[in-house]
């Protein structure tokens, strides 16, 4: 008996489990899907709870404006494939609206001004929960929400008044105004993913995969150059052979050397390493102690 698959097997049954109770317990659900990895599971695990039937919900993504073409190519694909609806909210008409400012610096990260798109595309929507494909392994801010984690009025999160979830029991009951972002994979870690990608040769972009790269280095990091970052006389620029484990903005998501040309060698590269994906990749991450947690409160994914 193979433990490992046992083991993948109540992982999925526990996605499946928390896709359906949000499809019975809220009236307007949402499931947020940007090209990623952890998202595109997502999906395989709706189709799985929920075909030969159409989704219960639309497919919903925050377009900063610097994603990774990859990522956006693969995001429309998948959405056209598999037939379902795809709601696209721009970071860059919130800037325009609100006459937002950018965070200033070499490697600026929009991921707090998602936010703002973020909410106006619930309000607009009438969205009462967002699923979302975020892990507690990936960040200990991530580690203290709950499967259903309740936002206020104003899309913010208070970590102190999270709900008792026990015995599988989950209560999406709101008030008038709250929203829920729900968490169907919160259980998995990397490796899960990585392992349920490979059991079922899911289709994924190629920047998970090693390719040659042009690369600034910064802070023992590796940044792709691309129109939003060009490199100084000053900065160290070399071309190396690279993937991604975690697909954010193309400003402040780091490359991490690779020979990993497939599911495997990823698989074997994860267990070599001991830094989370967030850790070693997200530049946005390393400004604070707390800063997930501080996006978290404002209203953040």
């Amino acid at each position: 008996m193979n433990n490992s698959k046992d083991y993948l097997d109540q992982l999925e049954n526990e996605a499946i489990y928390i896709l359906r109770e949000t499809a019975a317990q809220f009236e307007k659900p949402a499931l947020l899907f940007s090209g990623g990895k952890d998202s595109i599971v997502l999906v395989h695990l709706a189709l799985k709870a929920f075909r030969p039937g159409k989704f219960p919900f639309p497919l919903v993504h925050i377009d900063t404006g610097h994603n990774f073409p990859e990522a956006i190519a693969f995001r429309d694909y998948l959405a056209n494939k598999i037939g379902e609806k795809l709601i696209v909210g721009s970071v860059e008409d919130s800037i325009k609206k609100y006459n937002l400012k950018e965070t200033a610096g070499r490697f600026p990260s929009r991921n707090s001004l998602q936010t703002y798109t973020l909410l106006d595309v619930i309000q607009e929507n009438e969205f009462d929960a967002c699923i979302g494909g975020a892990r507690r392994d990936e960040e200990k801010a991530r580690a203290k929400e709950r499967i259903f984690s309740v936002r206020d009025d104003f899309g913010q999160w208070d970590p102190k008044l999270q709900r008792p979830e026990l015995w599988d029991i989950l209560n999406g009951k709101t008030q008038k105004g709250h929203n829920v972002r729900v968490f169907p994979i919160s259980n998995w870690t990397e490796l899960d993913v990585w392992n349920y990608i490979q059991k079922y040769d899911i289709e994924l972009p190629n920047l998970y995969f090693s390719h040659e790269r042009e690369c600034i280095v910064h802070q023992d990091k590796l940044v792709a150059t691309s129109q939003f970052i060009q490199p100084l006389e000053s900065d160290t620029v070399v071309v190396e052979k690279v993937r991604y484990r975690t697909v954010g903005d193309m400003t402040c998501t780091a490359a991490v050397l690779s020979e990993a040309s497939t599911i495997q060698d990823i698989i074997e590269d994860i267990l070599q390493t001991r830094i989370s994906e967030r850790g070693q990749t997200r530049l946005d991450d390393q400004l604070s102690e707390a800063a997930m947690e501080d996006r978290k409160k404002q209203g953040y994914f």
